[in-house]
């Protein structure tokens, strides 16, 4: 509904990501900035390669670091944030709609296309870019402005600008694909030319 459900929605993407019980849902927020704070040495179920939160829906590009760490770390984001969300609201029942969706990642075309697909979602509350899925971005320029001034993606923080840093990793794509920054922008540019256009099933 606003920044501070947003605020929440990634603390929750920290807190909820260990083997233990979230202890302090006041923890602070802030917290979650500081690299080098010691409650980031946890026992994580799960790498957290990518993200990206939209008004109604979220995207999340993970993979397991313990055994059933997906399922387990999903049912304690999507529950936490729930009760979250019902107590300020004074409502009740479920809050995300039928079951989570997940897609596996199988082959190289996807796994060179998945980070872009995540980070050029907020496009779609921008006018003249909200055709991206189609290969059609009117101003490359434009849009990338955008997305850098757009703060709930992991797209910051894989261009070098501390964003939320503590709840990332970063490495295995950076290393996968090199310039993430730029890399973008070339789509953005050339989108009909990419070798990884998009899957079929991410036209919905």
């Amino acid at each position: 509904m606003d920044d501070r459900d947003r605020a929440r929605f990634v603390h929750d993407l920290f807190e909820f990501n260990d083997t233990k019980p979230a202890s302090n849902v006041a923890y602070s927020f802030r917290k979650i900035m500081d690299v080098g704070h010691p409650y980031i040495e946890r026992e994580r179920i799960v790498d957290l390669h990518a993200w990206c939160l939209m008004r109604n829906h979220y995207h999340l590009l993970v993979s397991e670091r313990t055994e059933g760490g997906l399922i387990s770390f999903m049912r304690k984001l999507n529950t936490g944030y729930t009760n979250y969300f019902n107590e300020r609201y004074k409502r009740s029942g479920v809050l995300f709609q039928g079951k989570t969706k997940k897609i596996l990642i199988h082959s190289s075309a996807h796994f060179l296309h998945i980070l872009h697909y995540i980070h050029l979602n907020p496009l779609d509350y921008l006018s003249g870019a909200r055709e991206w899925r189609n290969s059609r971005v009117a101003d490359s320029t434009k849009a990338k402005a955008y997305l850098e001034k757009y703060p709930w993606s992991s797209y910051a923080d894989y261009c070098g600008r501390k964003n939320f840093p503590s709840i990332l990793t970063t490495e295995f794509f950076k290393e996968s694909i090199g310039n993430v920054e730029k890399e973008t922008l070339s789509y953005l540019r050339n989108p009909a030319k990419s070798s990884d256009k998009l899957p079929e099933r991410f036209l919905e």
